[in-house]
């Protein structure tokens, strides 16, 4: 017979208070293994180069070059473990268990790497994180709930397949779907094609990211700001009057974020809906169309029409 799942079991409960101090210290895991992917990988456009995807069993960096070798790093959220393999087929697992702080997460990774025979060095120290410590000094950070843990992947791989739906909608440049480490969403972009005047204030990281007019989409855990999980959208550079445009479903709503309008549904709305599938599909075309109207998108000529359309 084959399995059914009902919707609370595909979309479980993610409240941020359950796992908040979990999720820090997946976040701190999760960068020391972003960082290795951005010393080692070469530059691609829009800092695509540095992503972690999401797998049947967890997150990867993919394979990634080391002279003639090549280097991958999956966290497997079913056995709880991060893999480091290597492609001379040997590997190390580390355990990820309560109780691992982050300095020891991070001396067993590099001891891990230098067993294989791979000297790496990285900046050890959070990017734009709460946290200041750096990786090797950092032991406030060791809470690890694997159950919590295994909920937020299974829901990554639920939105990770909706969102590859619907980028494949757009015929125009469309990123990867991806998990950025540095602010811990998982998140695609779509591009007009248009490029737009750099601002001088800007960090290196925001010229490279917003070198193109871009609309972003996303859905992200929650943080110290936004106190629950949420999908949203925003285009760059923003049109005036976006915040008037409509939403669906009836629950997303236009919400400020550093001073500017973003479209928002929180996470435990969407999960409620009757078919949370088509409520996301539904919120994110309905954000797009409202940044692509107002920008001057075609949008008609960007359009993927269905095969029975051709």
């Amino acid at each position: 017979m084959a399995e059914t799942h009902t919707i609370s079991e595909t979309f479980p409960p993610m409240p941020l208070a359950d796992w908040e101090d979990t999720k820090d210290t997946l976040h701190l895991y999760i960068q020391i293994v972003g960082k290795i992917r951005l010393k080692l990988m070469p530059r691609k456009n829009h800092w695509w180069h540095v992503l972690l995807y999401v797998t049947p069993r967890g997150l990867t960096t993919g394979a990634m070059p080391y002279k003639n070798r090549t280097l991958e790093l999956h966290f497997n959220f079913i056995e709880h473990v991060l893999e480091v393999i290597s492609s001379e087929g040997k590997s190390r697992q580390i355990p990820l268990h309560e109780g691992l702080s982050v300095a020891q997460f991070y001396n067993q990774v590099f001891s891990a790497l230098q067993e294989l025979h791979f000297e790496i060095k990285i900046l050890a120290k959070p990017y734009d994180n709460k946290s200041k410590i750096p990786f090797a000094e950092d032991r406030e950070h060791h809470r690890y709930d694997a159950e919590m843990v295994r909920k937020y992947w299974c829901v990554l791989t639920q939105v990770d397949q909706i969102f590859k739906e619907f980028g494949g909608r757009f015929y125009g440049k469309t990123s990867p779907v991806h998990l950025y480490w540095h602010h811990f969403d998982l998140t695609f972009y779509r591009f007009s094609g248009k490029k737009v005047p750099l601002d001088s204030k800007m960090s290196i990281v925001e010229k490279d990211a917003y070198s193109h007019e871009t609309m972003a989409f996303g859905f992200w855990p929650g943080d110290d700001v936004v106190r629950e999980a949420a999908f949203y959208s925003y285009i760059f550079p923003l049109p005036s009057g976006i915040e008037n445009e409509k939403l669906e479903p009836e629950t997303a709503k236009w919400q400020l974020s550093n001073g500017s309008p973003m479209a928002f549904l929180s996470y435990e709305n969407f999960r409620k809906q009757p078919d949370p599938k088509q409520a996301l599909l539904d919120f994110l075309e309905s954000a797009y169309l409202a940044g692509a109207k107002l920008a001057g998108w075609p949008i008609e000529e960007l359009r993927v029409p269905p095969l029975n359309e051709l």
